[in-house]
């Protein structure tokens, strides 16, 4: 007998605290208090994308959140921000119920710091020996992303990583991302054992989106095979890959990458300087595409899923066609 999408994300609805298994990917400068208030009303589960937000402005996050929604959300915070132990703090003192820790494997004081409050801890596993050994850690629930999703990008695909982790690790809800954009997607990983999923792009082009009209235009006007990876130019500066809609952007980071390098070949810049400036080359380009809309010089990152979407609507109307999609799937197979 087919299980019903009820019954298949009961163990990710529980966890969450929400009516659908469905989490938002938090995208920098898109997944703000707007977005992740309307996730929460429509039934799924949003995450402010703290990134490079100083203590000050996740709390007033947080606070706006609230004020236009009473449902569960989380936080999304970077290991590598300098004032990384400050946001927890600001996440104990507003109660937050559920932390998520992006950017490789964090400490096992900042997971414990978290869980002492009260809240659930939940990280990426880019492989089942990582996620069994952050479970070990006191990972409270595991996201699996894979190469298809947009920003940074691991270099495993979806389906296998599903295919590798989910039979494997069973003692914590495990959920899925990356290149998700159907509800039948959704199903099928739910069949797998997956606890839910989480979705970034999909929710970008949501009335309540303050991505500017231009980005999210640029979205509906885009194909899977626009949404392409940026090149790492030289082995001694490796970058983690960032999945975004080719543009000048695109060529830009790689003369970018030779600028830097360059300085750093003559001892203008350290290493670490050097990497540094790297990075950050796609913190201003994203904010440059999102908040301003110029989608030709700024960065516009994407998944793969960005071909399905097709028009600006209302958060609610997105969900609501994802859970019919789920449940039009399940029905057919348990009627076939």
């Amino acid at each position: 007998m087919t299980k019903s999408l009820a019954m298949l994300s009961k163990r990710g609805t529980d966890f969450l605290g929400c009516q659908y298994a469905i989490m938002g990917g938090a995208m920098s400068w898109v997944s703000e208090h707007n977005l992740v208030a309307a996730m929460g009303n429509a039934g799924a589960f949003g995450v402010i994308a703290c990134g490079a937000m100083p203590p000050e402005m996740l709390a007033k996050e947080i606070d706006e959140t609230r004020k236009l929604s009473s449902k569960p959300f989380g936080v999304n915070l970077i290991i590598m921000h300098p004032k990384l132990d400050e946001l927890v703090k600001v996440c104990a003192d507003k109660k937050v119920s559920h932390v998520v820790l992006a950017g490789g494997i964090p400490k096992n004081t900042t997971i414990q710091a978290i869980k002492d409050y009260g809240a659930k801890v939940i990280c990426f596993a880019p492989s089942a020996i990582i996620g069994r050994k952050l479970v070990r850690l006191g990972a409270d629930a595991l996201v699996i992303e894979g190469s298809e999703a947009g920003g940074h990008i691991g270099p495993v695909s979806t389906s296998v990583l599903a295919q590798e982790i989910l039979p494997q690790i069973k003692d914590v809800p495990v959920f899925v991302a990356g290149g998700i954009g159907r509800g039948e997607a959704i199903a099928g990983y739910l069949e797998m054992g997956a606890a839910g999923v989480q979705l970034g792009t999909r929710f970008v082009c949501a009335t309540e989106s303050i991505a500017h009209d231009k980005f999210k235009q640029l979205f509906i006007r885009s194909q899977a095979r626009d949404a392409t990876v940026s090149v790492q130019v030289d082995p001694d500066f490796p970058v983690i890959p960032v999945r975004a809609i080719a543009n000048k952007a695109t060529d830009a980071f790689m003369k970018y990458q030779v600028e830097v390098i360059g300085k750093f070949r003559s001892g203008v810049l350290d290493k670490k300087e050097a990497q540094l400036e790297i990075e950050h080359f796609w913190a201003g380009a994203l904010r440059k595409a999102v908040m301003e809309g110029d989608v030709e010089h700024g960065s516009v990152m994407a998944g793969q899923s960005v071909g399905m979407v097709e028009r600006v609507e209302p958060l609610q109307a997105i969900i609501d066609e994802l859970v019919a999609q789920a449940n039009s799937f399940l029905s057919m197979k348990q009627s076939a």
